[in-house]
């Protein structure tokens, strides 16, 4: 079944012009759970892993017997989100984990992979298992329905010039938009129109626990752009307007569906979200996480 995003409630650029060159394309994921396999993309599956190519551990002291096997996060193929841009002719991206969270800020350590697919004719079929996982680190199967969507910056990546319209209720009300939530202004262009929640790719980063800061290459010293939000839940209390259209009639919790807003049964950090960043320059040089 696929998965489609409600219109927003207001078309934010007819308000705000000067939101429109800050557009952003991003891919929702809409992972729920099923049975994918190594040849699709997918949350939690089966990775198209070479048998011949070690599989990557997580080398950090853990309370167990040496090095930890690190779990598949993600595996996603070009021609189901054109959005990625991979380095050559790899058209395969790979996300693997430590499952456990580490310091400074409790976050999973992570590998990232990218192949070209057409490359891998001898698939390794059980590759090792972790000894053990810290509780909401090991994602469940699932298979992905992309959509791609429109969003706009955290209020805190505005001037602050534009934050303060935002934040006027009665620059909202002369462009003829009525706050349809007791909320303040900001609030709902943050809830409800500028940053999807849940698993994507590209678009903008959520920030949440930080202020914003400047996500530099390790190697080479350049921009960062959003690679990959790995998240805990797909909506919140506070982003039911994002809730896909085919899931409205089972968003809340019931005795069949528990937990409807989390289908890959993540608890990151306490319900937080990491994200993966990429360089702009180089797409192979190392990613770097970031809980918020």
């Amino acid at each position: 079944m696929s998965r489609t995003t409600p219109p927003r409630p207001v078309d934010i650029t007819a308000a705000f012009p000067r939101l429109a060159p800050l557009a952003r394309t991003a891919t929702r994921l809409h992972p729920r759970p099923g049975s994918p396999t190594s040849h699709d993309s997918s949350v939690g599956g089966p990775l198209l892993w070479p048998a011949d190519e070690p599989w990557p551990h997580c080398d950090e002291w853990h309370d167990g017997p040496g090095p930890v096997a690190m779990l598949p996060v993600a595996q996603l193929y070009v021609r189901d989100i054109p959005l990625l841009q991979p380095p050559g002719k790899a058209d395969l991206l790979q996300v693997l984990w430590c499952p456990f969270g580490h310091e400074p800020d409790d976050r999973p350590f992570t590998s990232l992979v990218w192949r070209t697919a057409a490359e891998v004719t001898d698939v390794l079929d059980a590759p090792p298992e972790p000894f053990d996982a810290e509780y909401g680190y090991v994602p469940a199967p699932s298979i992905l329905t992309p959509e791609q969507i429109t969003e706009y910056p955290n209020p805190m990546e505005l001037s602050e010039e534009l934050r303060l319209q935002l934040s006027d209720g009665s620059a909202w009300r002369a462009a003829g938009v009525d706050n349809p939530y007791v909320l303040a202004p900001d609030e709902y262009y943050w809830n409800d129109l500028s940053v999807t929640p849940g698993w994507k790719v590209g678009g903008w980063t959520r920030w949440g626990l930080t202020d914003p800061v400047a996500r530099l290459c390790p190697e080479c010293g350049g921009e960062m752009d959003p690679l990959l939000t790995i998240a805990s839940s797909e909506w919140a209390s506070h982003t039911h307007s994002w809730i896909p259209e085919e899931d409205r009639a089972t968003a809340e919790a019931s005795l069949d569906h528990p937990e409807p807003w989390n289908p890959t049964r993540l608890d990151l950090a306490r319900g937080y979200d990491l994200q993966l960043h990429i360089c702009r320059a180089s797409p192979d040089h190392p990613h770097i996480g970031l809980i918020q």
